[in-house]
This record gives C-alpha cells, structure tokens and sequence, in this order.
C-alpha cells in the first residue's frame, strides 16, 4: 500500500505543474485585469500598484516567479482582498466548503442508498419504479434550478428555513439539500444496479437455501459487493460535491471558498483563482486515492499494483 501511495502521490507532480501552467496563462489571456473595474485612478498609481504585485514584468518572467513560489507553498497575496494572502484565504473559508460538502454528501448517501436498496430488494414493483423515478428527476434537475425552488418554497413560502446565510442550523438545510440530491440520485441507481447483481449470484442462493436472515444476507453478504459501483463514484462525487458548492454557495450567500472563487473570476484576481484551482485539485486527487484503497478492501480479487 505504501508504495501504491508513493507512485500515486509521484504522478500528481506533474499533473499539478501542467493544471497550474494551463490555469495561468488562461487567466491572463482573458480580457480584462485585476485593476480595471476600480475607479479611474493617476497612471503612475497605477504603475505603482503593478510593480507591487509584478504585474509590470514580462508574462513568462511573472510565471517563472509564481512557480518558484509555489514550490514553496506560497500562493501568493490576493489582488482584491489587498491584505490577505491566498492562503489565508483558502484555509479560513474552505472550513465552511467542507461543512457543507460533508451535508450535502451524509444526506446523499443516506437518500440514495437506502432508495436504492428498496428499489433492489423488489424490484419492478411500486417500490423500485418510485425511487427510480423520483431519482431520475433528482439527475435531470440541476443546482442551480433546484436551488431557488426550494428557496421559494420552504424559505419564503412555508418559512421554514432560512433563504441565506450560514448563521444557524435552518441556514444549513436547504443548501445542503440542493448539494446532495443530484448525487442522491446517482448513488440510488448506481445502488441498485449493483445490489440486483450481487443479489442473483450463487453464493447469496447458497446463503437462502441455508436458511439465512434477510438482514444477514442483505447486511454481510450483499452490501459489500453490491457498494462497488457506489464507492467508486464516491472519489468523483465527493470532489464533484466539494467543487459544486460554488454555485450553491452563490445562491444562498454561504461565506465558503466557492463565493470567492466566483469573486475572483469576475474580478480577475489571478492568484487566488490560480490558488482555488490547485486546493481543489489536490483536494480531488487524495479523495480518488482513498476510494482506489477502499475498492481493494472490499474487494479482495483487486491488488494495489
């Protein structure tokens, strides 16, 4: 396993040097800078304000500083938020990120494993085509669509939760519900797909005509194969889950990385976008890391090599 993880963690160096190559270059070919939607300000304030940040040096010259830079886990300071570095920015707010995403992923796997485990265990009755199909809907409706319905109907309709912020419990319903219903939805189907396969083998046969429980065969023998394809969509999800906060961020005015990741953007503030991409690309690669260690725990015909 060791060496496993050492050849993994070797892979990714130039797979982040190629993401944080990529990402500077794209940011900086956008139109627009940092500095333009202030107020009109004197030239040589300007001039002043680009040789503070080295803005004012030739691109391949700012590429080669910010590399050497970070290499040194520095990410430099935040063009928008001038008293803040990236790095303060990213650990005081991805906090808020990683609550929300740990909501949004409980009430997923809750939703979707216990539908899909119904919809398995009779399938082609009422039990199986309602979770499908309510699963279906959760797949075709996206955040950003979800979000606002559920703002008008349990925020201002029925009031009972909180439209925004992050203030109180009530705030951290309705988020997190948006978040995890879409992957909800894929786990009940990615659940039952493997449920029904591992309910039709010979060894679970074998455990019924034994006289086995349900809930023994269900519990011990089925869920461990049957989760494969779940914790396999898990490594994807959870970054999918983490990263896909930035809208609903957006829409409930959650303080999380994600808000201002989308600051940044509009506001051409290239470090901290250029920090955000990194965080999270780290961030995806150790969460497939775990999920490949889980798959060859539950099961043993898989090798780390």
């Amino acid at each position: 396993m060791l060496r496993f993880i050492a050849k993994r963690f070797l892979e990714t160096i130039p797979v982040l040097f190629v993401i944080a190559t990529l990402t500077f270059f794209m940011v900086r070919l956008a139109p627009g800078g940092p500095f333009t939607a202030e107020k009109t300000i004197p030239p040589e304030i300007q001039k002043r304000i680009e040789a503070f940040y080295g803005l004012n040096k030739p691109l391949f010259q700012q590429y080669l500083d910010y590399m050497g830079n970070l290499l040194k886990g520095d990410l430099g300071p935040s063009f928008k938020y001038a008293t803040w570095s990236v790095n303060e920015l990213i650990w005081s707010a991805f906090p808020v990120s990683l609550e929300l995403g740990c909501y949004g992923l409980a009430l997923a796997l809750l939703f979707g494993l216990t539908a899909g485990i119904i919809a398995a265990l009779r399938p082609n009755t009422l039990s199986d085509h309602l979770p499908m199909s309510l699963a279906m809907i959760g797949i075709c409706v996206p955040t950003f669509v979800l979000g606002p319905l559920l703002i008008l109907v349990f925020g201002l309709a029925l009031g009972w939760f909180n439209a925004s912020g992050w203030d109180s419990a009530r705030d951290r319903v309705l988020p997190a519900i948006t978040l995890g219903a879409y992957y909800a939805a894929y786990i009940a189907r990615l659940g039952r797909g493997g449920m029904l396969e591992i309910l039709n083998q010979d060894f679970i046969r074998t455990a019924q005509a034994k006289g086995a429980r349900s809930g023994r065969i269900i519990f011990k023998h089925a869920l461990r194969g049957g989760l494969l394809p779940v914790v396999s969509f898990l490594g994807p999800a959870t970054a999918g889950i983490i990263t896909g906060s930035f809208v609903v961020e957006t829409i409930f005015q959650v303080p999380g990385l994600g808000r201002f990741f989308v600051t940044a953007a509009f506001n051409r503030d290239y470090t901290m976008v250029l920090g955000t991409v990194l965080f999270y690309a780290v961030l995806i690669i150790v969460l497939n890391l775990v999920v490949d260690i889980v798959q060859v725990w539950l099961n043993p015909r898989l090798r780390f090599d």
